[in-house]
């Protein structure tokens, strides 16, 4: 498959044989066992680097033609901010046929519930399964934040270094009351775990009880992602999508 170009045909055949040549059993267990202890795990090698490649290519061409700029706080984070330029769901399903057919890949869904322990299953709400977002000025952020789903998985499509800012910051174990976020009384009773990112890799997020942000950029650098949700099939919770609805289209 590495000889043969990347498409929304191939790319579900292409990621099952990969996840299936590039991990063992002892290698799931320790992602699985990390991601629980601290809501977060890098996942190296998830996918092939022609499959990243394919997907960053496709990400940036639809940012450029869809990015709408914000510069919003949101009440139901403690009016922490969103400095950014953003792409919805319904704008990438319009525009990709590629990044779709790999959220739908079952083989990613397996090894994503692997490293869970639970099952992953599509989001429930299609604005969420989907976006991407360009951070390129002094200041831009995504501030602190909980996801409305359980789990999230993040392409790196292009980092900053780490001294200009854009790294992830995390807070575990935390749960979102919306009426009452009480964000900065985690922050001054839990510690704080920062973690660095290069161009090309992914991390999986238990974004629901990980209260999280990027640092604010401290010059004019460019940091893209896209931004794949999933729910767990045992989450029987009613959902309202204020962030989401206030971020996107």
């Amino acid at each position: 498959m590495s000889s043969e170009a990347i498409t929304a045909e191939n790319v579900q055949e292409a990621i099952a044989k990969h996840l299936t040549d590039a991990y063992s059993d002892d290698d799931i267990r320790a992602l699985s066992q990390h991601f629980r202890r601290e809501g977060y795990v890098k996942l190296p090698n998830m996918v092939s680097t022609e499959i990243f490649n394919a997907v960053a290519d496709e990400t940036r061409r639809v940012l450029d033609l869809n990015a709408k700029r914000i510069d919003i706080k949101l009440k139901e984070t403690g009016d922490t901010p969103r400095y950014m330029s953003t792409v919805s769901q319904a704008a990438i399903k319009k525009d990709s046929q590629l990044v779709p057919a790999v959220y739908e890949s079952e083989a990613l869904k397996g090894f994503l519930s692997k490293i869970a322990a639970e099952e992953v299953v599509d989001c429930p709400w299609e604005g969420e399964k989907y976006i991407m977002i360009r951070q390129h000025k002094r200041g831009d952020t995504h501030g602190w934040h909980w996801g409305d789903f359980p789990f999230t998985v993040i392409w790196i499509v292009e980092a900053p270094p780490s001294e200009c800012g854009g790294m992830l910051q995390c807070v575990p174990h935390t749960d979102w009351n919306k009426d009452d976020p009480r964000v900065h009384d985690y922050l001054i009773n839990n510690p704080i775990k920062t973690y660095a990112h290069a161009t090309g890799e992914m991390y999986f997020l238990r974004s629901d009880t990980t209260l999280h942000r990027t640092v604010p950029l401290n010059e004019d650098r460019t940091r893209i992602i896209l931004n794949t949700c999933w729910s767990s099939s045992s989450d029987e919770r009613e959902q309202t999508h204020e962030t989401m609805e206030a971020m996107f289209d």
